[in-house]
């Protein structure tokens, strides 16, 4: 390819871009590798306890063995086998009940990740305690509150309802 043709290639396609062609209703008429398009308006096949019976069965486009089998079900059923009540069962529903309730380790995943990420966020903390915050200012050491709150005796702050009425200064205690 030249590179007066690949110009021209490229020059193609940002028109066509220019003009939407890239889009998804030309993907679905052109079939450019579009999976299949749902038809919403139709009922769909649902599998969950709290819906027994779906609108349509699992299996809708069977087989030659599975049509020979649903027509023998419509005689009796005593002379059918457990496996083909099981491959009838099979072609109306997904799973059973007690495969639909069966418990999944599904809450180990989660669990597991609730770790990882507290874990990761220890760290982050750790991290910001030793490089980031520094040593804990000397205003919050116990002998500098002590100091203070003297100082604020001393000066009879708040004398009416504040820090100093609740001071005996006679007694120099707290009052009661």
């Amino acid at each position: 390819m030249s590179n007066e043709d690949a110009r021209m290639l490229a020059s193609r396609a940002l028109s066509l871009v220019g003009k939407r062609a890239i889009s998804t209703s030309v993907c679905l008429r052109g079939g450019h590798g579009v999976s299949k398009v749902e038809d919403y308006t139709l009922p769909s096949y649902i599998n969950q306890p709290d819906v027994p019976l779906p609108d349509v069965q699992y299996v809708t486009n069977l087989s030659p063995e599975q049509k020979a089998l649903k027509e023998k079900e419509k005689g009796s059923w005593a002379k059918l086998s457990i496996e083909e009540k099981m491959a009838l069962y099979r072609i109306s529903f997904k799973e059973s009940y007690a495969e639909m309730n069966k418990a999944s380790g599904e809450w180990k995943t989660i669990f597991a990740g609730v770790l990882f990420f507290l874990g990761f966020t220890g760290l982050i903390v750790a991290w910001q305690r030793k490089y980031v915050f520094g040593d804990v200012p000397q205003t919050l050491s116990t002998e500098w509150k002590e100091v203070e709150l003297q100082r604020m005796l001393d000066m009879r702050m708040n004398p009416v309802e504040g820090l100093s009425s609740k001071w005996d200064y006679e007694n120099k205690q707290w009052k009661k």
